[in-house]
């Protein structure tokens, strides 16, 4: 291979496939480049299919240049469902070019295309080992990138390009916060949404084609308010009743002298009922002097005058888009916009209290030494500083709702505050929650600690049921969870997948049947464990119900969640205790002047906490680690200040399940 080092003046390398350039395939061009240089570096692509996929991964100031749209072609084959099933969770390596970290990139005079579409154009069924049935069946029009990026790649020029596929997001140029994106008399091609950036985009002169009744465009402006997607002198045609655009999450489009085919649809630009609800900052789609072959539709008015700042049409351009952040036609580079105002962003006191407790790893604790974490508490500058030293300290943890509650509650706050930092930070704790995850899909209580029990799959205090209850809220895009990063979508997706399976693995089999689960299970073995002394292993009447929610809120149950809901199910009407009830009562001879007792009552029914794992007894255990058959049996320390007893299974029994079954025969969630 030759290799070609980068002066500090700009230099061409030339890749051919007959041989007569210095390299036969573009990746190796690519690869022989170094990761920086001052000036912009030219690969020139001579006339030739090239059945390549590519990955620019580090590489600044580099130029694609093609011999033109028609005779230079990168192409592949390949579905993104089939990636993922091949373990591409993060999408890396999904398209046809993948880009990442790499700013200041432009092609020119290219086509690259994703053929999936029609080299499979009907259905078909793959392994995929990562699916719970072991295989997936995917159409002809499923997601086929020909373009995705990642973040770190601000600055991208498309010029003569033309990007082709036959499903969905074709061109997926994605950076919610700092992605910059210039398309000029390019031709895009594709499915629903195939033309989708996150973040800042300009087209100029573009054409658009859309194979789709859903949405030809779609924009994913989260990650500030200043960030849009703009069309300027653009065509739209495509298949009979197509869709100009949609958007899940918070977005805005502004479409200038732009030309529609007669055969779109009549319907303007849509927020997709399957996005999170009312976008924060408002529906905001633009037109300016477009028009419809045919005549226009009532949509189609100029509306250019609502817009923030009431822009004109004139003053719309590259530069005005990017918010002098960078001009693609002079090269000025500035800063984003939004950028002087995130420094003076609304701050929320608990949130604020939040980020000092985070750990450098993601999670927060749930206490400090023996002191509880209060977030009502007001830091003063010196626990402040104590803190954040602390940050290193491996005491993060899912016990106590600790880390989950943080989440949620910081992406509330951002929602409220628009306050960029604490959605960061809920982003970081999520990546620790996929990270924490066993290989066999349960999680620990702590991590990284794995002392003791704490490593161990807990299911105790709902713990891990907490967890997968937010990262199904992040991989079905729900609520405020739809706020985070895109990418961590196919992440929570297949944890989410995989904690159902530990579920169904973990459930204990008693004399050859189905029963109910265990506070903890062994990380390894999956069996039922201990943790402290007075929490044996044995069959929990809490936790089991926890457990048996989220199955039933999964989608198309298969005959495994079916089965593992009915047996949870018929072993709490097994073990219930009817006729009983648990009572604090007065007792002058007891140190708190209270004691907690089973009581025969009428009409009232009760579970124990813990059931012994072969009788399916009540037991009792106290900090001797002994067990009783009775509440009275146990110090009166542990009698009056645990949960040995309670009503949890009783809302799921009479409503939930009951609901579950209605609705679960055709397939559907019942929660």
């Amino acid at each position: 291979m030759t290799i070609v080092t980068c002066p500090a003046t700009a230099q061409q390398i030339t890749v051919a496939p007959d041989g007569s350039g210095q390299f036969k395939t573009v990746q190796e061009a690519i690869n022989s480049l170094p990761a920086h240089a001052d000036k912009q570096r030219v690969i020139y692509l001579k006339k030739g299919t090239y059945r390549e996929q590519l990955y620019i991964d580090g590489k600044d100031h580099l130029t694609l240049r093609g011999q033109g749209e028609k005779n230079t072609i990168i192409t592949v084959s390949l579905a993104r469902e089939a990636a993922r099933c091949a373990g591409k969770t993060d999408d890396w390596g999904v398209a046809t070019i993948n880009v990442r970290n790499a700013p200041d990139l432009s092609f020119e005079e290219l086509t690259v295309v994703n053929s999936y579409g029609l080299d499979s154009p009907g259905e078909t069924v793959i392994p995929c080992p990562t699916d719970p049935a072991g295989q997936k069946k995917i159409s002809g029009s499923t997601h086929q990138m020909a373009l995705r990026t990642f973040a770190g790649s601000p600055r991208m020029k498309f010029v003569h390009c033309t990007f082709r596929a036959y499903g969905g997001d074709t061109v997926s140029p994605w950076d919610t916060e700092a992605g910059q994106f210039y398309f000029k008399d390019c031709t895009l091609e594709g499915g629903v949404d195939f033309y989708c950036p996150r973040g800042w985009a300009y087209a100029e002169n573009c054409r658009f084609i859309c194979h789709s009744n859903s949405a030809a465009i779609w924009h994913d402006g989260t990650g500030n308010r200043e960030s849009k997607t703009v069309l300027k002198n653009c065509t739209f045609e495509g298949d009979p009743g197509f869709k100009l655009g949609r958007y899940h999450r918070e977005s805005q489009f502004y479409l200038v002298d732009c030309k529609f085919a007669p055969n779109m649809a009549d319907a303007d630009i849509y927020h997709a009922t399957s996005g999170p609800g009312t976008p924060l900052w408002g529906r905001r789609v633009y037109y300016s002097n477009c028009h419809r072959q045919g005549g226009d539709f009532a949509w189609h008015k100029d509306n250019l005058s609502t817009a923030a700042g009431a822009p004109t049409a004139k003053q719309i351009n590259a530069a005005w888009t990017f918010g002098g952040a960078w001009d693609p036609v002079t090269g000025k580079v500035g800063a984003l916009p939004g950028g002087a105002a995130a420094a003076t962003a609304a701050k929320d006191s608990v949130a604020e209290r939040m980020l000092v407790y985070q750990r450098a790893i993601g999670g927060w604790p749930k206490a400090v030494g023996e002191k509880k974490v209060d977030y009502q508490h007001a830091l003063t500058a010196a626990e402040k500083a104590a803190t954040m030293k602390d940050a290193n300290r491996k005491d993060a943890t899912i016990d106590n709702n600790a880390t989950t509650r943080e989440i949620t509650y910081l992406l509330g706050a951002y929602k409220r505050t628009n306050n960029l930092v604490y959605r960061q930070a809920a982003e970081r704790g999520i990546r620790y929650l996929l990270t924490m995850q066993h290989k066999n899909g349960g999680f620990p209580q702590f991590y990284p600690d794995s002392s003791s029990y704490r490593a161990q799959i807990t299911y105790n205090d709902n713990a891990m049921v907490r967890v997968l209850w937010v990262l199904k809220g992040v991989a079905d895009k729900q609520g405020d969870y739809a706020l985070v990063d895109f990418n961590l979508v196919p992440a929570a997706e297949q944890a989410v997948q995989r904690g159902v399976q530990c579920m169904l693995k973990t459930q204990y089999v008693q004399n050859g049947k189905l029963t109910a689960w265990c506070a903890q299970h062994d990380r390894r073995t999956l069996l039922p464990c201990k943790a402290r002394a007075f929490e044996l292993a044995s069959l929990s009447g809490m936790e089991t119900v926890g457990i048996v929610e989220f199955l039933m809120a999964q989608p198309n149950p298969t005959p495994e969640i079916k089965q593992a809901i009915e047996a949870a199910v018929a072993w709490l009407n097994e073990v219930k205790m009817e006729g009983y009830a648990v009572k604090d009562v007065d007792d002058p001879a007891q140190p708190t002047g209270k004691d907690r007792r089973v009581v025969q009552e009428a009409g009232s029914t009760l579970w124990a906490r813990f059931y012994d794992l072969e009788t399916n007894k009540p037991i009792y255990v106290g900090r001797d680690g002994v067990k009783h058959a009775s509440l009275a049996d146990i110090e009166h320390e542990r009698r009056v200040g645990y949960a040995y007893n309670g009503t949890w299974p009783a809302k799921l029994l009479t409503k939930e399940y009951p609901k579950w079954q209605h609705q679960g025969a055709n397939g559907k969630s019942g929660l």
